[in-house]
């Protein structure tokens, strides 16, 4: 793949959630689960905290577009170029169903 540009990215954050992390999907999007409610912004917080450590990429590289209070969010990731199929890699990775 030879895209260029910033990597965009939906994921649907599931608050208060009783374990927290990244894997399957909903409605095509990846899920994000967090234990902090959804209260002045911290699961959006928390939420790309946990996407950054999932993708191993540092925080500053991710940017909300939209979705700042709703479950549904738009994060661009950036990323060089030589880092892109590593970063749609560990995507595809996480957004295999998870087993039983």
């Amino acid at each position: 793949m030879t895209a260029r540009g910033p990597f965009r990215l939906e994921i649907h954050v599931r608050p208060s959630s009783s374990r927290p992390g990244v894997g399957g999907t909903h409605g095509g999007s990846l899920v994000v689960r967090v234990t902090e409610p959804p209260d002045r912004g911290r699961a959006t917080t928390s939420a790309l905290a946990l996407l950054a450590a999932a993708l191993d990429v540092p925080g500053t590289s991710l940017r909300l577009v939209r979705g700042a209070t709703a479950r549904l969010k738009l994060v661009e990731i950036t990323v060089s170029d030589e880092e892109r199929p590593a970063l749609e890699q560990r995507l595809r990775r996480l957004q295999e169903p998870t087993s039983p």
